[in-house]
């Protein structure tokens, strides 16, 4: 009997436990209880160590959260550069859907769509617009009226400059100096503006003034420093009945909206990136819509000479910026007002972008007004749509160039 006790001690068949438990019963307590307690420590230790081995050997675990975490990091990085660049992705966006699928564009222009994102933005702008904001706007009437001298009676003085260089077809030429007569932007400034965090209320007044009083004002600049001397007839009525219904009645509902419904102002106070992001697409239609009209006129112009007249736009609006920026800076000394420093840097936004600015749907208006006076509408307007989203596209870095310093200034103040 010891023999055999030994033996299984020694050899023991964890696998047959059915017939190991039958056996147990025929041994004494003692040995029993001793058998049966090395066995289990046996089995535990070897169905716990396994499972450890594996762990430590292969780690999938740990392979799969590297693998997740590193394509997490990356869409992280994407969704935010997206939302710190929104607006000039979009309207990137806009040019080259346009150039890619015209029918759409096309399509969008038959239904006056264009219309509809200006009216829509105007809107947005009611109804983001507060009435502390509305006081600061008044407050800043002296950067206003100078705004709008600035927008209708000093830029236009560089169409004089535009129309000495020479390049065929002269159209490009004289479709420019005819932008620089034109008011500011009926919607990108303000949009721009509320992007910036500047004075909106301000960019507003400036937007609407001078639209307004740039009906009178455009067919006197364009005769004296184009036309020399020539008589030039403007649709002086439906641009007007035009703008009051595109700028000045949306943004009155809008603002009526706000100051009617309490829930609504406070939501929109809550969501205000999110309508700033609204704005940002209705503005990027403008693009997709004129890229569009014009693909099949941009494909008969020879790249160079297009280039040249992309490149003369370009160069049109950095003056507009170098000169408004030396302006305000000048105006703020002269006028020595008692604002606060971050009142100043609000109205000094505004003005900058909203008066360095040219507005396309104005100029295209006149232009079809003049019928052939200065040559082909189709020519004149080209290089001034390319000038009109290249003045978008650099207005949307330099703001989010502002911001970004912004960002920078108070992360180093609270550190």
């Amino acid at each position: 009997m010891a023999g055999r006790i030994q033996t299984m001690i020694l050899t023991p068949r964890p696998t047959q436990t059915p017939s190991f438990r039958h056996r147990q019963l025929n041994f004494p307590a003692t040995r029993t209880t001793a058998y049966s307690t090395r066995s289990v420590l046996f089995n535990c230790s070897r169905s716990i160590s396994s499972p450890l081995r594996i762990r430590a050997n292969q780690r999938p675990d740990q392979i799969d959260d590297n693998g997740s975490g590193g394509a997490k990091t990356l869409g992280k990085s994407l969704l935010n550069f997206a939302d710190n660049n929104f607006l000039p992705l979009a309207l990137i966006g806009g040019v080259v859907s346009g150039l890619a699928n015209p029918t759409l564009g096309c399509l969008a222009d038959k239904y006056y769509l264009s219309k509809f994102s200006t009216f829509a933005i105007f809107i947005t702008s009611g109804l983001t617009l507060r009435n502390g904001e509305i006081g600061d706007a008044i407050e800043a009437w002296p950067v206003g009226v100078f705004g709008i001298c600035s927008i209708l009676l000093f830029t236009p003085f560089l169409s004089k400059i535009i129309l000495q260089i020479q390049l065929q077809p002269q159209e490009f030429v004289t479709g420019l100096a005819i932008f620089c007569c034109m008011p500011t932007t009926l919607s990108s400034g303000v949009a721009l503006t509320q992007l910036a965090g500047g004075n909106s209320a301000l960019a507003l007044a400036m937007t609407v003034v001078s639209n307004l009083l740039g009906i009178l004002i455009v067919p006197f600049s364009i005769s004296r420093f184009i036309a020399a001397g020539i008589g030039v007839s403007v649709p002086t009525k439906e641009l007007f009945r035009s703008l009051v219904i595109t700028l000045l009645i949306p943004l009155i509902l809008g603002k009526v909206f706000r100051e009617s419904f309490k829930g609504l102002a406070d939501y929109v106070d809550r969501n205000r990136k999110l309508f700033s992001k609204m704005n940002a697409i209705f503005l990027s239609l403008a693009p997709f819509i004129q890229v569009s009209r014009s693909r099949s006129m941009l494909l008969m112009v020879k790249p160079s000479v297009f280039l040249v007249a992309v490149g003369m736009g370009v160069l049109l609006h950095l003056i507009l910026l170098s000169f408004n920026v030396i302006a305000i800076q000048g105006f703020s000394t002269v006028s020595g007002t008692n604002q606060l420093a971050s009142a100043k840097k609000k109205n000094a936004t505004a003005y900058v972008l909203v008066a360095s600015q040219k507005t396309l749907p104005v100029m295209v208006a006149v232009v079809e007004q003049l019928g052939g006076a200065f040559g082909e509408s189709g020519l004149l307007v080209l290089p001034c749509v390319a000038a009109h989203l290249n003045q978008i596209i650099m207005d949307s870095f330099l703001v989010n160039f502002w911001l970004r310093k912004d960002l920078a200034s108070k992360s180093a103040k609270a550190a």
